[in-house]
């Protein structure tokens, strides 16, 4: 039986216990029927994985003792991506949820002349990337940047692609990427980016990809970009 993981942002390398948080504990003893002497995994979401023991089953402050620590190797090529959030919280709720299970490393609120919300609410995304990283057993937290303009991301090092609406001659992103190679995907708000924005990243070395033969939501073309992306680099 697979261990269940939990959430440990606080836990000091080289500690020898740790007290879980009160939704925590109660998740472990009440729901899941944990007690004492029962082992456990803690993730710090740095990459470091915990095999602790439950020493003090107390529904609100469960006590684990460390028993093992392994440090997990740091998922390579980053995969990243910049995406018009939507003024449609729940289906930004679902992307976040949904890049975070396909592997990406970074998410960047990307902030065009037509995106919709700027203003986001860190620590419930926060909640939720952690959710998707203990559900996909990963050990690394996905960054969630600030709301970024276009503009700043013009001088990115990795491999750049911009998925757009307009007209012109695209790759499909699986024909363009190259495995192995950090990346970074633009996906434009539901509006698509405007003109002048894709000429702007063409004239920094994006190049323009397609995702499909169908027009996808912001949401939807951003978890199909993931999927591609982490396709591309599994199959290598």
């Amino acid at each position: 039986m697979e261990l269940p993981v939990f959430y440990a942002k606080e836990l000091i390398p080289g500690a020898s216990s740790f007290t879980m948080d009160e939704p925590a504990s109660k998740y472990c003893i009440q729901v899941l029927r944990r007690q004492k002497g029962d082992k456990v995994l803690l993730a710090d979401g740095k990459g470091n994985r915990y095999e602790a023991e439950i020493t003090d089953d107390h529904r609100k402050k469960c006590v684990t003792a460390i028993r093992q620590v392994e440090t997990i190797p740091r998922p390579e090529p980053r995969l990243r991506i910049a995406i018009a959030f939507t003024k449609n919280a729940a289906r930004m709720e679902w992307f976040l949820e949904k890049a975070v299970e396909i592997g990406v490393q970074g998410i960047i609120p990307l902030v065009t002349l037509r995106t919709e919300k700027e203003k986001l609410k860190a620590e419930r995304l926060e909640n939720i990337l952690v959710s998707a990283m203990l559900q996909s057993r990963q050990w690394y937290l996905p960054q969630l940047g600030a709301p970024t303009p276009l503009e700043s991301l013009m001088s990115a090092t990795d491999q750049r692609f911009i998925a757009h609406c307009l007209p012109g001659e695209k790759l499909h992103l699986l024909a363009a990427m190259q495995p192995g190679k950090d990346s970074i995907l633009l996906i434009g708000p539901e509006g698509d980016f405007a003109p002048q924005e894709v000429e702007l990243a063409l004239q920094y070395g994006f190049t323009p990809v397609s995702l499909g033969n169908t027009r996808l939501r912001t949401e939807t073309a951003g978890m199909v970009g993931c999927a591609l992306m982490a396709a591309v680099n599994a199959a290598k």
